[in-house]
């Protein structure tokens, strides 16, 4: 009877061990480094703002969440994409163009989707090129910079307005022209005057800053382009990711909305925090100019994205479809708009 009730007292103990373990294990299901990537300009602040502010780490402690981030740099989506894809990245952040891309081509396996938008801009193409005012007359004498060539949103807003310039078809007419340029580097080698890159199809500051100079000339904005407004950059990730780490993915989300809310109450304080964060060659005048243009909207809700699919599937550089734009996100994101 003694050694039965012992045995029955030891697995006892090792169950309550066991229940202990679990839930040991279940506390620590969720990541405690979290990386996350974001590109050149101002129109990544709400990532900037997030970073100095250590908003993500703030609302991971709500959470119940020790969290340490890693904030890594790149120069156009295919890279970010790649390091995502590798299990190397955990956010990428970046244009409209690769996130379809990889959220075309992830649908049978990792299942990316956005996480939440970031803005809408406009996004225009400089050339200080007097001989051109327009796409059409771009030649095999002028070479236009962009951060990814055929895939980044530039790139495909470029063949959207090849497509309405020269017709069905010949949406890749201008593709030979395009080199792949992160913005810094493509503004230098435009102004400079001294390379082969006469037009750069950039993004905020670096699309304002060129204009400043008497030989540059807009000669496209995307907003004519889409008709209209436009998400330019969101965030995403792999399902495999956000069901892991739902609580990261909820602060993630939390610290998005507090640093957006950040840039439209205190803007002459975010436009320091970020030419220091950034080392930007802008006045706060001219960093303020810029966030509060009318153009602009910093939020978190998707804005016109379908037109791009729309345009991807037509083109054949997209298979999947999407009837609405809350498809491409996981759920928990900001209501679309249109």
């Amino acid at each position: 009877m003694a050694l039965g009730r012992l045995i029955r007292l030891c697995g006892a103990a090792a169950l309550v061990s066991a229940g202990l373990v679990a839930s040991a294990g279940a506390a620590r299901a969720e990541a405690s480094v979290v990386r996350l990537a974001k590109q050149f300009g101002i129109s990544y602040l709400p990532l900037t703002v997030m970073e100095e502010e250590r908003l993500l780490e703030k609302h991971a402690q709500r959470q119940g969440l020790e969290l340490k981030t890693e904030w890594l740099r790149f120069t156009g989506g295919s890279g970010m994409n790649e390091a995502l894809l590798s299990g190397n990245l955990d956010f990428a952040a970046g244009g409209v163009g690769p996130m379809l891309t990889i959220w075309g081509r992830t649908q049978g396996n990792l299942k990316v989707k956005g996480v939440a938008a970031l803005n809408a801009m406009p996004l225009w193409l400089v050339s200080v090129n007097p001989a051109v005012k327009s796409i059409k007359d771009f030649t095999d004498k002028d070479k236009i910079a962009l951060p990814t060539v055929k895939s980044s949103i530039q790139a495909i807003t470029l063949q959207m307005a090849a497509e309405k310039a020269f017709g069905p078809g010949q949406q890749g007419r201008l593709d030979p022209f395009t080199v792949s340029m992160g913005h810094p580097d493509a503004q230098t080698a435009m102004l400079g005057g001294r390379s082969e890159i006469t037009a750069h199809f950039g993004a905020p500051p670096f699309q304002e800053v060129e204009l400043k100079d008497p030989r540059a000339r807009k000669v496209l904005d995307s907003y004519d382009v889409l008709g209209g407004p436009h998400t330019f950059n969101l965030v995403w990730a792999s399902s495999r990711f956000v069901s892991a780490n739902p609580k990261i993915v909820a602060a993630f989300r939390g610290a998005l909305d507090e640093s957006l809310a950040l840039i439209k109450a205190e803007p002459a304080r975010i436009a320091a925090l970020w030419i220091k964060a950034e080392n930007a060659r802008l006045s706060e005048a001219e960093a303020m100019e810029i966030i509060r243009a009318p153009q602009t909207q910093w939020t978190s809700a998707p804005l016109n994205m379908l037109a791009y699919l729309d345009y991807m599937n037509r083109a054949g550089l997209v298979s999947a479809k999407a009837a609405d734009q809350g498809e491409l996100f996981f759920p928990g994101a900001a209501k679309a708009e249109r």
